[in-house]
């Protein structure tokens, strides 16, 4: 079967509905995902810091178990074992009006749990990134540590925690295309259906990978946007170009000191 430019650019500037649809899944289940991510990975890197021994290990083991098993096998555990065991089986529920799935549940319940171990690690770099003296300093003014925590350490850590985080969102995205194995109807399985219903596959598989592509690139944008307000704060006058960012190279330069 010959390659058929007509139907190629028909299907990348004026895509389908379904086609629509899945990219649209794929986008909000990512923000979903990754929000509840960063919110567990928080309280686990924090469990990672804790000077109860038995609260570390339990962190530890946690990030253990979750970095070092495919996100494949825990999805497919998570929506077809648990059933398969009779210990919880996802069912549709409906809150304000709005359906959710049970497969869509499983879904995004997967993919925060994974990336909350990575995130966990991310978190706990960047609050050591943090020198150990303004901590003390916020002690010695009479803050709680919980206090220190909430408007002293976090705040800073942010601009190591930020660049890393990104670039798991990104991945994230790309990796929301395994979801199709249970079921949920996002970018790659919706894609598939068309290439089933039009014989097209080369042509529709390509629109595809444009359209992750975009949405990276987007991506890319944004947080650069957020890492610049970051280093500004911090001296950094020229952080990486989109173009560093997209093809590679380049690192940020700190600004002079006056002398």
């Amino acid at each position: 079967m010959s390659f058929d430019p007509a139907f190629f650019w028909d299907a990348l500037l004026r895509p389908s509905g379904p086609f629509l649809e899945g990219l649209w899944r794929t986008v909000y289940i990512s923000v979903l995902a990754q929000f509840l991510a960063v919110i567990i990975g928080l309280g686990v890197a924090l469990m990672r810091r804790s000077k109860r021994r038995w609260v570390t290990a339990v962190a530890g083991f946690y990030i253990w178990i979750l970095r070092g098993t495919p996100l494949l096998v825990q999805l497919v555990l998570v929506y077809n074992g648990l059933a398969a065991a009779e210990i919880y089986s996802f069912s549709d529920l409906t809150l304000l009006g709005v359906t959710v799935t049970g497969v869509f549940q499983a879904a995004l319940v997967t993919l925060a749990i994974n990336e909350s171990a990575y995130m966990a690690e991310i978190i706990r770099a960047g609050i050591d990134s943090v020198g150990k003296g303004q901590s003390e300093a916020a002690l010695a003014i009479g803050m709680t540590p919980r206090s220190a925590m909430r408007w002293i350490i976090l705040p800073q850590a942010l601009r190591f925690i930020v660049p890393p985080l990104g670039n798991n969102f990104n991945a994230m995205m790309k990796t929301t295309s395994i979801l199709s194995v249970i079921g949920v109807d996002e970018l790659f399985l919706n894609t598939q259906a068309i290439s089933s219903t039009t014989f097209r596959t080369f042509e529709v598989f390509i629109v595809a990978a444009l359209y992750y592509l975009l949405l990276t690139t987007l991506w890319s944008f944004v947080q650069a946007w957020i890492e610049g307000r970051l280093n500004a704060s911090a001296g950094i006058s020229r952080p990486p170009t989109i173009g560093q960012r997209l093809f590679g190279g380049g690192r940020a330069v700190v600004r002079a000191e006056a002398p």
